[in-house]
């Protein structure tokens, strides 16, 4: 079974397990996260939405966030001794898509005990790194 969904204007079309590369998402890596604009669901027979399916969701895992490569943008003015560099570089979220849920299903207990487990310190900062009070 398969998925399209979209998330940061742009769509993808994803299946369980997979590892989808979208713009910056405001979660921590571990954090469990689900798309509820589901536009199409994949199977026999397809579902499409109009505009997104009821009741779908698709949820997945944060694994990291990167920042692709570098633009440059470079304009010159000849003969006016005038010219200017720009650098940027988007950020983007890796995700494991960790279900497709349709209907009124609710997302996988363990993929939510993992993500909320207080035994996992939050920010990843040891006992030696805190700074003393």
């Amino acid at each position: 079974m398969f998925a399209v969904i979209r998330t940061g204007g742009k769509q993808y079309r994803v299946a369980a397990q997979d590892v989808i590369r979208v713009d910056r998402l405001e979660r921590e890596p571990g954090e469990v996260i689900a798309f509820e604009d589901v536009l199409l669901l994949g199977g026999d027979p397809p579902v499409i939405g109009t505009p997104t399916v009821a009741g779908a969701s698709v949820t997945g895992t944060v694994l990291r966030h990167e920042r692709g490569d570098k633009v440059i943008a470079f304009k010159k003015r000849r003969r006016k001794n005038s010219r200017r560099k720009r650098g940027y570089r988007h950020e983007f979220s890796l995700v494991r898509i960790t279900e497709i849920l349709t209907g009124s299903a609710q997302p996988e207990a363990s993929a939510q005990a993992r993500a909320a487990d207080p035994r996992e310190p939050a920010s990843g900062v040891g006992q030696a790194d805190r700074p003393r009070t």
